[in-house]
Parts: C-alpha cells; sequence; structure tokens
C-alpha cells in the first residue's frame, strides 16, 4: 500500500491508554539469554488489539483447526543484543499435511509498511490453503505496529481532524499551515513513541526475521512478501543471502528508488490504474454511469475534487467528505479490480451530494474502524518510512518538482508531491537513500510484477531482479489490474507460485500470465 498524503494538526497528549500499551511493549531490564534458544508459549489468539485494529478473534480455520498466536522476545537495539527487549507478535497456522511432508513455517509479511500481519493473515487463509498442505503459515506484527512495541502518536480524535485536512496547499497560508501540522504531528510521535523511533527501521525487521526463523526451527527461511515485504524480503536478503530458502516477493517495491523517485512513481500508478478503470467502466456494453468517455470519467472527477477543494458535501456522521478524504477513497479503490464496482458508486453518489462511499473508502484506507478508532497503521508506516529514508524536503523542494508530479499525474501528482514532506521535522535521521538488496548466493527468490499495479509499478519487478544480483530473482509478469498478483486469482500466477514454494521449482524466467 502507498504513503497516502496526509494532513497533520495539532499534536496533544495521546490518550494513557495508547501510551501504556507502548510502554508496555518494551522491557527495561537487560537480559543475558541466548535469544535464538527461547521456546515460544503458543495459545490460542486473542481478540485484536486496539492498535491491531480491534474487532474478533480469528475464526477457526477449516476443519476446525485454532489459529495460535505467540510473542517473540528480541532486542529493542540490535548493535546491542543483550540490552532491553521488545515483545513482537506471531500468528501461526499448523500445516494441514501429513507430518513427513512438511516443509516449514511459510513467514508472511503483507506491507505497508505498517500492516498487522497477525490480523491479515487470518483474512487471506483461504487463499493460501494449498500451501499450507507443507507450510505452517506464518505472520507477525513487525516492530513499531499492531502488538509489537507500537508506535503512537495521534487519538482517534485527533486522528478525525488530521484526515480532514487540505492535502495540497494552494496558497502560502495553506502551505504554512500543511508545515506546521507536519511538524506538530512529528513531535508527538516522539512525544509518545520516542522509545522506538530509532529502532523501526527495515533493517531491524529484517534482523527479527532471522532470529524468528532460529526460533521457529527452520535452517533456512521461506518467506512470501508483498508489496513493502517485498522491500523486507530484499533486505533480509542482503544481510543473510545464505539463509534464504524458497522465497517470493508480489507486488514488488523498487529497490533503486528514493523517496522523491517511489511518489513520482506511484503517481504514476495510481494514473495508470484510473486510466484503465474509467477505459473499462466506457468500454461495457451497459452505459458508465460515471462518464461518457474515459475521459469525461477522468474529467468529472477532476471536477468533483476541486469543488470539494472549495465546498466539501456530507460524509458519515460530523465528518465531512473532503478532497483529501476523496482522492484518498478514490485510491484505495484502485488497489483492486474488485473495488471498482464501489468506485462507481461512491462517484455516483458523491455528484449528488452524498460522501459517505468515498469516505467508506478513505477510512478504509487509513485505518479507521466503524466505532471511530483507528489502528496504529498511520503511525507506524510514517515512522518506518522516516527511519529509513534518509531524504528530507523542504517546502520549496516540492514546489520545484511539482510540474513534474502533475504530468504524471493530474489527479495524484499535487498529493503525492506534498507527502515528501512528512518527514522534513523527524526526530530520527534517515538510514540510507534507498535500500540495498543485492544478495549473492541467496537461493532463487521469484519476483513477480503485474503491468497495472498502482501502488509498487510493474517497472520495480525487473528493477528488483536486477539489483537481486545475477541468478538470484526470477521475474514472473501477470497482465493484470489492481496491487500484486498472487490474490488476483490468476490461476497462471498461483500454479507458479505454488509451484515454486511446494516443489522448488521454479518457472522460467520472464514467464508471462494474462
Amino acid at each position: 500500500m502507498p504513503n497516502p498524503p496526509r494532513l497533520r494538526v495539532a499534536a496533544l497528549t495521546v490518550t494513557a491508554l495508547l501510551l501504556a500499551s507502548v510502554l508496555a511493549g518494551c522491557g527495561d531490564e537487560s537480559q543475558d539469554e541466548d535469544l535464538s534458544a527461547q521456546k515460544l508459549n503458543w495459545k490460542d489468539c486473542p481478540a485484536p488489539s486496539r492498535a491491531e485494529g480491534g474487532g474478533d478473534a480469528p475464526s477457526p480455520l477449516p476443519g476446525g483447526d485454532e489459529w495460535q498466536c505467540a510473542t517473540l522476545k528480541a532486542p529493542l537495539d540490535w548493535a546491542k543484543p543483550k540490552g532491553d527487549t521488545i515483545g513482537l507478535a506471531l500468528i501461526r497456522a499448523k500445516a494441514s499435511g501429513t507430518e513427513g511432508r512438511r516443509i516449514g513455517s511459510l513467514v508472511f509479511n503483507f506491507g505497508g509498511p505498517g500492516g498487522s500481519g497477525v490480523t491479515t493473515l487470518p483474512a487471506f487463509a483461504a487463499d493460501y490453503a494449498k500451501l499450507r498442505t507443507r507450510y505452517d503459515l506464518v505472520s507477525f506484527d513487525p516492530r513499531g505496529v499492531g502488538r509489537s512495541a507500537p508506535v503512537e502518536c495521534l487519538n482517534d480524535l485527533q486522528l478525525d481532524v488530521y484526515f480532514q485536512q487540505d492535502g495540497t496547499p494552494d496558497d502560502s497560508a495553506e502551505r504554512t499551515a500543511l508545515l506546521a501540522n507536519t511538524k506538530e504531528f512529528n513531535a508527538a510521535c516522539e512525544d509518545n513513541s520516542k522509545k522506538m523511533l530509532a529502532h523501526v527501521r527495515t533493517t531491524d525487521a529484517a534482523r527479527d526475521m532471522d532470529l524468528m526463523r532460529q526460533v521457529l526451527g527452520d535452517d533456512k527461511l521461506y518467506y512470501f512478501g508483498i508489496s513493502y515485504g517485498t522491500e523486507l524480503g530484499g533486505v533480509y536478503a542482503h544481510l543473510f543471502p545464505e539463509n534464504v530458502g524458497r522465497a517470493v516477493f508480489d507486488a514488488v517495491v523498487d529497490p533503486t528508488q528514493n523517496s522523491e523517485q517511489g511518489s513520482l512513481g506511484q503517481a504514476e500508478g495510481f494514473q495508470l490504474a484510473l486510466d484503465n478503470f474509467a477505459e473499462d467502466c466506457t468500454s461495457k456494453t451497459e452505459e458508465c454511469p460515471v462518464g461518457d468517455t474515459a475521459q469525461d470519467v477522468k474529467d468529472r472527477i477532476a471536477t468533483l475534487l476541486t469543488d470539494l477543494d472549495k465546498k466539501p458535501i456530507p460524509g458519515i456522521g460530523q465528518r465531512v467528505l473532503t478532497q483529501t478524504a476523496a482522492t484518498n477513497g478514490i485510491a484505495q479503490a484502485l488497489y483492486s479490480k474488485d473495488f471498482w464496482e464501489y468506485l462507481v458508486s461512491g462517484l455516483e453518489q458523491a455528484y449528488d451530494g452524498d460522501g459517505r462511499v468515498l469516505m467508506l473508502l478513505s477510512d478504509l484506507m487509513n485505518g479507521r474502524s466503524d466505532n471511530g478508532e483507528y489502528n496504529n497503521l498511520t503511525a507506524a508506516n510514517i515512522s518506518i518510512d522516516c527511519a529509513d529514508d534518509k531524504p528530507r524536503y523542504t517546502a520549496a523542494d516540492v514546489e520545484r518538482k511539482l510540474p513534474e508530479f502533475r504530468a504524471a499525474s493530474p489527479l495524484f501528482g499535487d498529493f503525492m508531491a506534498w507527502s515528501m514532506v512528512n518527514c522534513t521535522d523527524w526526530a530520527v535521521a534517515g538510514a540510507a537513500d534507498h535500500p540495498d538488496v543485492s544478495a549473492p548466493g541467496s537461493a532463487p527468490i521469484l519476483v513477480v510484477g503485474n503491468t497495472g499495479d498502482p501502488a509498487t509499478p510493474y517497472e520495480g519487478a525487473r528493477k528488483m531482479v536486477e539489483a537481486l544480483g545475477a541468478g538470484v530473482g526470477v521475474e514472473l509478469t501477470y497482465k493484470g489490474q489492481g496491487h500484486g498478483a498472487y490474490d488476483s486469482k490468476n490461476k497462471c500466477v498461483q500454479d507458479a507460485v505454488n509451484g515454486y514454494l511446494l516443489t522448488g521449482k521454479a518457472p522460467a524466467a520472464g514467464t508471462v500470465c494474462s
């Protein structure tokens, strides 16, 4: 998923409950034990925490087996492995096949950064039933996320205001407000999560995964990374090439780009997805209800957003649909072709002055539940990105780049450009211009790119293959729509991925599925 354009609000102290959850995740005593020798205490999973998004405990697996959860103890600071520790939340579904055919644990990261694997894996478990015949399916909340020493910045009421703000300043007053809100938001993260901010880099999470591999009892890491999970997997392969088993990267982040280039690429990717949506709607035999031609569809959306910038429309409850919220909702719907019908409905309603559907889509992007509570996706997403990314951009930098972003996407360009100031006043220096994923000596990694992917544009797959190094990356292309390929349920893609993970036989490099 992208780092969506965020507007900042004045940062107040978070509630005692949220602050307590952060402090509870960190141990204050040093330890001398060998963490790789720890034993996990697997038990029935609790209901998701507030930071994970709340809700009910995961339903039983087909056949009645229960999901199991455990906590992995890891160093807070990998430079001080005998120092303070944090707890990392894990979830697993034990392999369904006969014991003699079990390969090991297949570890999933579903992206973000900032997404909870503990809540996501059960939601998609049916898609991985074939893989479960030979693997325990395992996922986790990376450090700073969900139940793993979560980063917290603003409370729910403040986040409601935060997501109502104007993300595309049109004059000096709006620009000043945006920069002030950014500074205050980032100060709130430091005030409420100072201990964690220097320790949520992707390199930290990669080291956590190698500890996880050892504690799970596997000689090699078997891994399925999606979206940001491909970057995490690439960093792991760089740090531990000799420990890579069978790995799949789906919806691939371009590891050669800095944060500016990544934002520009996403602007292009979401514009392509919007173009495809408009063409699809107007090419069907039935009349497209949101435009007569593809260009008409996009023109009407642009007019809607311009109007919302001047005068929002009713949304949900007391919240109104702003230009920023509507753009967020449209972007969310472009993540999957399955959501295009909701985008049509949302646009129809918005043209009639009703912003509820687009607001619901925006809430989904932002991690807001219908009870008004937010998970910690936004806080974790920004914290991990800012800890990873070295560049820091000023308003002048953004304004110089606006023409290029607008050329890439008339609709999303401004939002993506202004999101570059997210890290300007961050408390911790960024680690690098871009991740190092070179992995000489690694086992082959299957790298799957989707030609219609909005959030991780297709070109990133080829760049990942090249950056991994000769003989490591094996490229597979899916000619489809939406974010990712495996969960499109395309048989060609799933057969290739399943075949590699289950038998070790990779498809021929350059295989194309459509």
